[in-house]
């Protein structure tokens, strides 16, 4: 098999990187141009130890860090939409970091790989990412969960990030009854709630309302993969890692279109 024909099906998403990273598609797309002239006149490899996808990340990664971004606009210059605008305030290590996990999906063990780096680091640059995101986007936040101890351990979390919980709701009708009083800027929905009724109804009603980023955390994910809506963008399966929610709720905040345009 080709050259072309093994990378053919990773460029759509690394373009898609690439306009996240510079903050425009054209520039980006000049980047990804770079790398594939790089590799077609074997000026740059694909690492064979490395799969496919992620030695084409890795050679746009060299191609990016050795140009120093010089085809990179300032964001001044940038015409691009709002959380684009914030995303380019972010340093750009971390902003790469934070992009190839949050957005195109690399483990941190891929990531490094790709940044030429260990996972240790990785890590904190995708922490360091995640607190300027938290910090910029802070929002009103409904829980609805309806075992307490969840609800106080949630509640903690959202604090920690700067959020401000605006209620803890145990049934579909507080949480409709809580969204009726305030409008929530973020929602993080169980599914089985206390009185047999659904977060998932309930979750249905918000959206019918207001466009919110969802988080659902729960024990029972197979009830939300249906292919209907609200098919959730960031789904949490109980037991939970804090640190899985806290990445989980900075990136429904920062990737939500609606929200997104609101907090710039």
């Amino acid at each position: 098999m080709g050259l072309l024909a093994r990378l053919a099906p990773h460029l759509p998403y690394v373009r898609r990187y690439a306009r996240a990273l510079t903050g425009d598609q054209a520039t980006g797309d000049n980047y990804v141009r770079v790398a594939l002239e790089a590799l077609a006149a074997g000026e740059r490899s694909l690492e064979p130890h490395m799969t496919p996808r992620v030695a084409l990340y890795h050679v746009f990664h060299t191609i990016w860090v050795s140009t120093g971004a010089k085809l990179e606009m300032n964001e001044a210059g940038y015409p691009g939409d709002d959380a684009a605008r914030r995303l380019m305030r972010i340093a750009p290590r971390s902003r790469q970091a934070f992009l190839l996990t949050a957005l195109e999906g690399f483990t941190p063990s891929e990531a490094a790989q790709i940044l030429d780096t260990d996972v240790d680091e990785v890590e904190t640059l995708i922490a360091d990412a995640q607190s300027e995101i938290d910090a910029e986007l802070a929002t009103d936040v409904l829980i609805i969960e309806d075992e307490p101890v969840i609800a106080a351990d949630i509640e903690a979390l959202v604090r920690e990030l700067g959020h401000q919980v605006v209620d803890v709701a145990a049934t579909h009708n507080e949480a409709v009854d809580a969204v009726a009083k305030k409008r929530p800027g973020l929602v993080l929905a169980d599914i089985q709630l206390a009185d047999g009724s659904s977060g998932i109804d309930a979750v249905k009603d918000i959206l019918a309302r207001y466009d919110v980023p969802v988080i659902f955390i729960t024990a029972f994910p197979e009830r939300l993969l249906t292919g209907e809506r609200p098919e959730p963008t960031f789904l949490i399966t109980k037991p939970f890692q804090p640190e899985t929610v806290k990445a989980a709720i900075g990136q429904a905040l920062f990737f939500h279109p609606a929200r997104a345009k609101e907090a710039a």
